[in-house]
């Protein structure tokens, strides 16, 4: 028996979010927003869905370019670009708020899981949503702008960073674990791995998929979401 997989529609800042959605064999669990990366809502990301779905939790992946997707780094910039952080988060906002009221959804808040530019929305998300996010878990997140405040954040926070990563150095993430704990009191559970940026993307084009550090990293997460969403 497979997943419940669709295409769903919910309200987003005042207009109309599309997403995929995955449900578990069971029906119902703990519901998850899968933020993508900023190469957009690829096959990637409807697979972390599915898998989280095989685990038991009920995954939305919102779809933040409106149906476009890249394998061009110069485009998924622009892309990326074109997307303000506060609004993003907004509309991811409604995702949140569309879990939360789901009849197949058992936890009172929702897990947050993101790559790359999603991980960076992971953390604004939590900020902007409260105790509305129950677990944060960005992976290698990288944002275009300046974070803003994490003065609101109040959900746990795990996240996975590669020792190699082009994109963010292991001193930047340390500076905004710094960040996060001045500002929220949060202490983040930042781990880093022997791996460059996107190691988690078995899709990815940089030639940096690690199945080995992707395992450890996914089954980390895995207990995390059942830890602090149970």
């Amino acid at each position: 028996m497979e997943n419940s997989l669709q295409n769903v529609t919910f309200a987003s800042n005042g207009s109309t979010a599309h997403g995929y959605l995955a449900v578990p064999d069971s029906g119902s669990g703990p519901g998850v927003v899968v933020i993508q990366e900023w190469w957009g809502l690829t096959s990637h990301i409807a697979d972390v869905a599915n898998r989280l779905a095989a685990e038991g939790f009920v995954a939305l992946a919102p779809d933040l370019f409106g149906g476009a997707t890249t394998h061009d780094a110069d485009e998924a910039g622009k892309l990326m670009g074109e997307l303000p952080v506060d609004q993003a988060a907004r509309d991811l906002g409604g995702a949140v708020d569309y879990l939360l009221g789901h009849e197949a959804v058992t936890s009172s808040a929702i897990g947050a899981v993101g790559f790359c530019m999603g991980g960076g929305f992971v953390l604004v998300l939590a900020a902007q949503q409260g105790d509305k996010i129950g677990a944060a878990v960005p992976f290698y997140g990288v944002l275009g702008e300046d974070y803003p405040s994490f003065a609101h954040l109040s959900a746990p926070v795990l996240g996975h960073f590669g020792e190699q990563d082009q994109m963010q150095s292991p001193e930047q993430v340390r500076e905004l674990a710094g960040s996060i704990e001045q500002q929220s009191g949060q202490h983040p559970d930042f781990r880093f791995y022997p791996a460059g940026h996107a190691f988690f993307n078995d899709e990815n084009l940089l030639g940096t998929y690690d199945p080995v550090q992707a395992a450890a990293a996914w089954d980390a997460t895995l207990r995390f979401l059942r830890e602090k969403l149970s």
